[in-house]
């Protein structure tokens, strides 16, 4: 079965428009409605249903979907196993990256890493490490730079690169500011901005004030830290937020309580990782 017309098929059902998925695979859009109709020809099925310019898939489609899903990922394996057989630093390496990794600490490596290996295809992602998880779990990327979950999972293996350090926050006009030896308590008396509970930044947070027994007020969240740091500078609220996004701001000196995340790398423990994957992981973490 041709791998573009499963490509072509799995980018329309995805993006649910056979214009976007022209986009994607960077071919025009009549190319696409022949590669479908070449599959559906090949499949003696409907694939897809449109009315009134919705595309939805049929039951033979979504059928299909999770096997081609499934054959275009084994095709590109074998690539890579031959390539990885002759020596090769070559093909695709697929990198599921944090929001604020991606913004703040892999920029400079992304590109020596482009320069010093011209041959391989970054095919990179930016999103939030809990979904960052999922896409390494479920074999769609090859390495995630994220941070790193507070339990273990037995099929990822994880590698601790940097100690991230975690600052109390607010505005320079904020009350907080003005606070003598504040503490955990002073802080509960006023609006909060957090990321979510779903993140694990937001999870460390949160354990901390549930030892304490303090109830946070009138939680505001988003997963985004750069929006966060916007937010708390116009004075919304207070926040905890990396070192690197406390300029501009007050940094509330609670005495004896000190915050960090773990950032870092996982891959899936059952896969063998490709040689682009291993010289990108001895960029970002060179051995001792």
């Amino acid at each position: 079965m041709d791998k573009h017309n499963l490509n072509a098929f799995i980018a329309v059902a995805e993006t649910k428009s056979f214009s976007s998925a022209a986009e994607i695979l960077h071919v025009t859009q009549s190319t696409i409605s022949k590669r479908i109709a070449l599959l559906e020809t090949t499949m003696g099925q409907k694939l897809f249903d449109r009315i009134a310019r919705q595309v939805s898939v049929t039951p033979a489609g979504a059928e299909l979907l999770p096997r081609a899903k499934h054959m275009v990922q084994e095709y590109q394996n074998a690539i890579q196993a031959i390539n990885d057989l002759a020596g090769n630093t070559s093909g695709i390496l697929r990198l599921a990256i944090s929001h604020h990794l991606g913004l703040h600490r892999l920029p400079p490596l992304l590109k020596t890493y482009a320069q010093e290996h011209p041959d391989v295809i970054l095919d990179i992602e930016f999103m939030d490490s809990e979904k960052a998880y999922e896409q390494v779990l479920q074999g769609h990327s090859e390495v995630a730079v994220i941070t790193l979950a507070l339990e273990q999972h037995y099929n990822i293996t994880r590698n601790k690169i940097w100690n991230d350090c975690l600052r109390f926050v607010c505005a320079q006009d904020h009350p907080l500011s003005k606070v003598q030896e504040p503490r955990l308590a002073h802080l509960a008396e006023y609006p909060v901005i957090l990321p979510g509970l779903n993140t694990y930044t937001g999870r460390i947070v949160q354990n901390i004030f549930q030892a304490e027994d303090i109830r946070l007020k009138s939680p505001m969240s988003t997963n985004y830290l750069e929006t966060i740091s916007t937010m708390v500078e116009v004075g919304l609220g207070w926040s905890v937020l990396p070192e690197t996004l406390v300029k501009n701001l007050h940094v509330i000196p609670i005495s004896g309580c000190h915050i960090q995340r773990e950032l870092g790398y996982i891959h899936h423990t059952k896969k063998t990782l490709s040689n682009s994957a291993k010289a990108f992981i001895a960029l970002i973490n060179p051995p001792l």
